[in-house]
């Protein structure tokens, strides 16, 4: 294990193999989301893509939860005066487009396979920054809820994009109009995540499966994730052609070589991610 320096104390960062396990670390508030956790976001996450050692990012939480989102507290010593807010709407927008920025679109476009690795509550803010991961694994104790619409709110991060992709249109209203809590298994069901592990060793789970694809055909998968990306929203002749064009590219990488080598002697093959 080698630790990763955040620069703040509320997110740890150590690299587990070739996996770099960023943690929320506020556990007396759930890990509600800090002005410094998004600040720690936008310094590590272009450092991390550009890190050879590191192959696949997990995202995970202490004390027994994820992410619970935004800071209620803080919001209500915000609302009653008690510390300063933005100075007026333009203001508040601004900020708002440029941490959604360096956090949820970040993930989205990052690189490298992003995992959430949920054990425990994952809420409003925390729920949108897990659905913004390519992959999501959850603890058996794990609790669910887009939580917005019970504190006056309508959602941030991007979460009502990514949710409508993942389980439909009709069923993110209902998620996000009730804010209901979902259970792990609800959540699988729904395919908002793609494996739950027992709560005895979930980390250790977690990482095993975030290796798998930090070990894996790096420049392969980076592709695969701008292609899956890509067609969210582009026509089938743009996608055609983007495809063409990264299917070339990686026949001439080592990995391509090695897999098919690999394939021909029937033995597992072992990637480098050029």
């Amino acid at each position: 294990m080698i630790e990763i320096d955040t620069g703040t104390e509320v997110m740890l960062g150590r690299r587990e193999g070739h996996v770099a396990v960023l943690t929320f670390n506020r556990p007396e508030s759930r890990n509600a989301l800090h002005p410094e956790t998004y600040a720690a976001f936008e310094r590590l996450l272009p450092q991390l893509a550009e890190d050879v050692d590191v192959g696949a990012v997990m995202l995970t939480g202490a004390g027994g939860a994820f992410c619970a989102g935004g800071d209620v507290k803080g919001m209500n010593a915000r609302n009653s005066g008690e510390v300063s807010s933005p100075a007026n709407l333009e203001s508040a927008v601004d900020d708002l487009r440029a941490r959604q920025r360096s956090v949820s679109a970040a993930l989205h476009s990052f690189p490298k396979v992003t995992v959430a690795a949920v054990d425990g509550a994952a809420a409003g803010a925390g729920l949108s920054i897990a659905l913004a991961c390519d992959l999501r694994v959850a603890s058996s104790r794990s609790i669910f809820t887009t939580a917005f619409a019970k504190v006056g709110f309508s959602g941030d991060f991007g979460g009502s994009w990514f949710l409508t992709q993942l389980v439909g249109a009709a069923k993110a209203r209902e998620l996000y109009l009730t804010a209901d809590r979902f259970d792990a298994d609800t959540a699988l069901s729904l395919q908002v995540v793609n494996e739950v592990f027992e709560v005895e060793g979930f980390e250790s789970a977690a990482v095993s499966y975030a290796a798998r694809f930090a070990e894996g055909p790096l420049v392969a998968q980076r592709y695969i994730k701008e292609n899956l990306n890509r067609a969210l929203n582009a026509d089938l002749l743009s996608c055609l052609d983007a495809e063409a064009v990264a299917m070339s590219r990686c026949r001439s990488t080592d990995d391509h070589k090695e897999a098919v080598a690999a394939f021909v002697a029937k033995r597992t093959p072992v990637f480098q991610g050029r």
